[in-house]
C-alpha cells in the first residue's frame, strides 16, 4: 500500500464511485441499526437544531429529520465531496456542508443536539475536533458520538483483517483494523477530557453486522471503503475464493452472514 493509499485507510475517506457503494451495501449491513440509537442518546426531539459530524451519506441526518420536525433543522458536515453528492440526492432538504470536525464552520453555539457516527476514529486532531464539536453546542446542548468496540470483540472484521494480513500484507490489512482505534473505554474518554468535556458518560451497546452472502460482504468492503484502489481485480478474486472457506463460519444455513459489531457511544450535555 503507497503512503497516499495508507493516509486515505487512516482517515477513512473514499473515492466517489466507492461513496454509491457504501450507501447501498455499507449502510444496511453496518450503520443503519445505529442512527436511531445515536439520535436517542443525544436526545434529538422536536424543534431541535441537529448537527451530524462526519455524517457520510447521511444515514444518521435522515433519522435526525424525521425526529426535528418542521420547527428543527438538520446540518450534516463531511470533508468528503462524494459521500455528500449522495446524501444530498437521498435527502435534498437537509443543510449539507463540506467541512472538517477540527474546524466546524459555525458561529459557537449554533446547536441543540450533536451527533457523530463513526467518524472520530479517523479525525487528524480528534481532541481538536471533540473541542469544536462542544463549541458550537448551545448551553444545555447534548452530543453523542459512537464508535467501534475493538476488532477482537468484532469477530467477523478480526477474521477479515487477518485473512487480508494474510494474502496482502500488514498495509492492506490495517486499512480494515483502522475503525477499531478507538475501542479502549479509559482512552476514548480521556479524548474528550482533554478537550474540556470532563463529565461524558461511556455506554457500550451490542450490535450486529449482516450480509446477505460472503460475496457481498467480500465485495463491500473492498469496493465500498478505502481499499477499493488498492486491491485489483486479480486480488479481489483471490480474496473473494479465499473467503468462502476461511469466513464460512459467519454464515447461517442460507449463506447469510451475521456476527457481533458492539460499539461504544460517549455523551455529554453542556452545562447552562
Amino acid at each position: 500500500m503507497t503512503t497516499a493509499m495508507s493516509e486515505t485507510a487512516e482517515r477513512g475517506q473514499l473515492t466517489g464511485s466507492a461513496a454509491g457503494i457504501y450507501e447501498q451495501f455499507f449502510v444496511p449491513a453496518l450503520f443503519r441499526d445505529w442512527a436511531a440509537p445515536l439520535c436517542a442518546a443525544a436526545d434529538v426531539k422536536a424543534g431541535d437544531d441537529l448537527l451530524d459530524v462526519a455524517c457520510g451519506t447521511g444515514v444518521v441526518a435522515r433519522e435526525g429529520l424525521s425526529r426535528v420536525g418542521p420547527d428543527g433543522s438538520v446540518t450534516g458536515l463531511d470533508r468528503n465531496a462524494g459521500m455528500l453528492v449522495v446524501a444530498g440526492s437521498l435527502a435534498p432538504e437537509i443543510d449539507w456542508r463540506e467541512g472538517l470536525a477540527e474546524d466546524i464552520p459555525f458561529e459557537d453555539g449554533s446547536f441543540d443536539a450533536l451527533t457523530c457516527q463513526f467518524g472520530l476514529m479517523f479525525f487528524e486532531d480528534r481532541e481538536k475536533a471533540v473541542s469544536e464539536m462542544w463549541r458550537v453546542l448551545r448551553p444545555g446542548g447534548r452530543m453523542a458520538v459512537a464508535v467501534w468496540d475493538t476488532l477482537p470483540h468484532t469477530p467477523g472484521y478480526d477474521a477479515m483483517a487477518g485473512l487480508l494480513a494474510e494474502l496482502f500484507g500488514r498495509g492492506i490489512a490495517a486499512a480494515l483494523e483502522a475503525p477499531y482505534n478507538l475501542g479502549d473505554p479509559a482512552a476514548l474518554l480521556g479524548i474528550f477530557a482533554a478537550a474540556g468535556v470532563t463529565d461524558a458518560a461511556i455506554r457500550t451497546r451490542p450490535g450486529l453486522a449482516r450480509f446477505p452472502s460472503i460475496e457481498d460482504w467480500v465485495y463491500t468492503d473492498i469496493k465500498g471503503w478505502t481499499l477499493s484502489e488498492a486491491i485489483d481485480e486479480a486480488q479481489f478474486q483471490a480474496l473473494l475464493a479465499a473467503a468462502k472457506g476461511t469466513l464460512a463460519r459467519f454464515t447461517d444455513d442460507a449463506g447469510r452472514v451475521e456476527f457481533c459489531a458492539p460499539a461504544h457511544i460517549v455523551t455529554a450535555v453542556k452545562g447552562e
